[in-house]
């Protein structure tokens, strides 16, 4: 049986997408049965660079067309998290331990209209605006760490 210490992390990009008011784009995910929310991310596809994937996760999750955003910081670094002991072997095939993140901060320059969550792709079955401090208390517990580190990456622009 492979320790989960020998699996690498899964490459990931997400957007922290702020509206006018300053408040953050979250979605609750359709494959968890928890109140949790989360901000649109997804894995890095092969010869795609973090920011083409943020932007790609984007779309494929809320609708918003890139045109509809504007880029205004990334992460300095990139940001990681481990998968609970229960969870490791049983999402992305097993291969992983968690994910080691690349993010980016983008204004939405569109209306609440431009939301769309029932794409193709679809991975959110409810979506709300949130003030970014109540990020760390909306996410699943072992995603903590990781919002309250990019909540301090993007601090002079919330």
């Amino acid at each position: 049986m492979t320790k989960s210490a020998d699996l690498p992390y899964r490459p990931c990009a997400g957007v922290m997408l702020l509206n006018h008011s300053r408040q953050v784009f979250v979605g609750q995910r359709m494959d968890s049965s928890s109140e949790a929310w989360q901000m649109p991310q997804g894995g890095i596809d092969k010869d795609e660079d973090a920011e083409s994937a943020a932007f790609r996760e984007l779309e494929e999750e809320t609708g918003i067309a890139p045109a509809k955003t504007s880029l205004i910081a990334r992460a300095s670094r990139e940001l990681q998290y481990d998968l609970p002991d229960e969870l490791i072997g049983k999402i992305w095939k097993g291969r992983y331990r968690g994910q080691r993140q690349s993010w980016f901060l983008a204004r939405f320059e569109g209306a609440d209209s431009d939301v769309n969550i029932e794409t193709d792709h679809q991975e959110f079955r409810a979506w709300k605006w949130a003030d970014p401090l109540e990020l760390p208390r909306m996410i699943v517990p072992f995603k903590k760490r990781l919002y309250k580190q990019l909540l301090a990456e993007f601090s002079d622009y919330l």
